[in-house]
């Protein structure tokens, strides 16, 4: 008896072929991989991070307000200047649980990041008072009030 085959002799796979171009193909993608992430790496880093400017303070036009809620008129008032606050912007807190020590990494005016350690001073006349686990405390001594009290953003 005889036995008649339509793939002639190829096998269930298609013969030495396939395995062949499916090797080609393998290795095509991971030299391709490698070529990737070897260029992603030489590139290097973008630099230093830019310092995130703080959020501008609310200007409210008082006259403005209170004559769209009904006032007749209301005398000028002098322009409020800016919070101290918002020229400091707190991006990370490396804190002790009990002491209160630690060190705060604050840019101050739209200038870039520096690492602060609880005593440093921050700018003329203010020093890091003492940090928590999401805000540090500036202010004129270390015995005295904190003038400004950064927090750090909720994560997304």
């Amino acid at each position: 008896m005889r036995i008649l085959s339509f793939n002639a002799g190829r096998g269930i796979h298609g013969g030495p072929w396939a395995v062949k171009w499916l090797t080609l193909l393998l290795w095509a993608l991971a030299a391709g991989v490698v070529v990737f992430w070897s260029l992603r790496w030489s590139s290097g880093g973008s630099g230093p991070l830019p310092a995130p400017t703080p959020e501008p303070a609310l200007q409210v036009d008082a006259s403005a307000m209170a004559k769209a809620l009904g006032a007749v008129a209301m005398p000028a008032a002098a322009s409020v200047a800016a919070p101290a606050s918002s020229r400091y912007a707190l991006l990370g807190v490396l804190a002790g649980r009990d002491s209160g020590a630690g060190s705060a990494v604050i840019a101050v005016g739209g200038k870039p990041a520096k690492s602060f350690r609880v005593g440093d001073v921050v700018e003329d006349g203010v020093l890091l008072q003492s940090l928590a686990a999401r805000e540090a405390r500036l202010g004129s001594s270390m015995q005295g009030p904190a003038t400004v009290v950064l927090e750090l953003k909720k994560p997304l």
